[in-house]
């Protein structure tokens, strides 16, 4: 008995990832011969869970969604990874009412009546041992979040007051495209009906938020992805700098973990990273941190500046 609970809750645990899968891959993923596996899919469908089958070629397995599901399931990993997350995310912002970061910990607390039993303990051992660090960042509304996603989905046009950097506020009208997030920011990618072009909005700037029956067409995102798009309007004022270091990618990300920096492996060993800045100063911390050869590829001007800056500390 204890072999087929397991086995069962294994099936679970893959279906639970919404995707479809054939019944051969099932049974493969699962090591069970495909009779063993139908009678496991009878198992879950009698335990509540809606199994949906869809035979012939191209037939498959999927867990659909439903209004009265029972609890879910998680592996070992998957809980330590949900209780991890909830932390990460509740320690960001002010915590409050209504926000997403105040809902996190909210639900930090009860994530043990969603874990089976044997889990309950070793859960509760790790929320027990587990602090973190408040970062400070704008509080985001839970709320607006799930509207705009539903409005995203339904492809409907939103209105809404928005505050800009400078204090003023306007009144938009957007199709909604993507939530992105950002340097522990919020930001809803749209296209702004009346000045006719893409425009990235900080969520925690939105108030009055409605949504409207009127629907659009998706657009193709600039840029191929709205994250690229972002950061392009971020470092609009920005130069462009490329380094190759004499350090591991690992090492380097830690140095620059205050930076919004793109890092790949370099040739012939090292790191190569991109970064947007407005002053070559914001290199020094990290660089001197890291105590490895560094070869500054662009711009020039930077290159200029820090032989200035090694010969005056060789005066020094």
């Amino acid at each position: 008995m204890a072999d087929v609970t397991q086995r069962t809750l294994a099936l679970l645990v893959v279906l639970q990832s919404g995707k479809r899968f054939t019944g051969e891959e099932l049974a493969a993923r699962l090591d069970v011969p495909p009779r063993t596996l139908r009678r496991d899919i009878g198992r879950l469908r009698g335990y509540g869970y809606p199994v949906e089958t869809r035979p012939g070629p191209g037939g498959h397995y999927r867990l659909a969604a439903g209004q009265a599901m029972p609890p879910l399931v998680l592996d070992d990993d998957e809980a330590i990874a949900t209780l991890l997350g909830l932390a990460a995310l509740g320690a960001t912002g002010s915590a409050s009412e209504g926000s997403i970061d105040e809902a996190a910990i909210r639900a930090y607390g009860k994530v043990d009546q969603y874990l089976p039993k044997r889990l309950r303990p070793r859960a509760a051992a790790l929320r027990a041992s587990l602090e973190t660090m408040p970062t400070p960042a704008p509080s985001t509304s839970a709320e607006t979040l799930s509207t705009l996603a539903e409005a995203i989905a339904h492809e409907r046009v939103v209105t809404f007051r928005y505050v800009g950097a400078s204090g003023k506020a306007t009144d938009r009208e957007v199709e909604p495209h993507r939530h992105i997030h950002l340097h522990q920011r919020w930001y809803l990618l749209g296209w702004d009906v009346v000045k006719e072009g893409w425009r990235v909005f900080r969520l925690d700037r939105v108030a009055e938020l409605r949504v409207h029956n009127r629907t659009f067409t998706l657009r193709p995102l600039p840029d191929g992805a709205g994250t690229d798009y972002l950061r392009e309007g971020i470092g609009r004022y920005r130069q462009r700098v490329v380094l190759t270091i004499d350090a591991p990618l690992t090492a380097v990300a830690d140095a620059f973990a205050r930076q919004d920096a793109d890092l790949t492996g370099a040739e012939g060993g090292g790191t190569r990273a991109v970064l947007m800045l407005d002053s070559w100063q914001w290199l020094l911390p990290a660089l001197a941190f890291l105590d490895a050869d560094v070869t500054i590829e662009e711009p020039e001007e930077f290159r200029t500046a820090f032989r200035h800056f090694a010969a005056r500390l060789a005066r020094a």
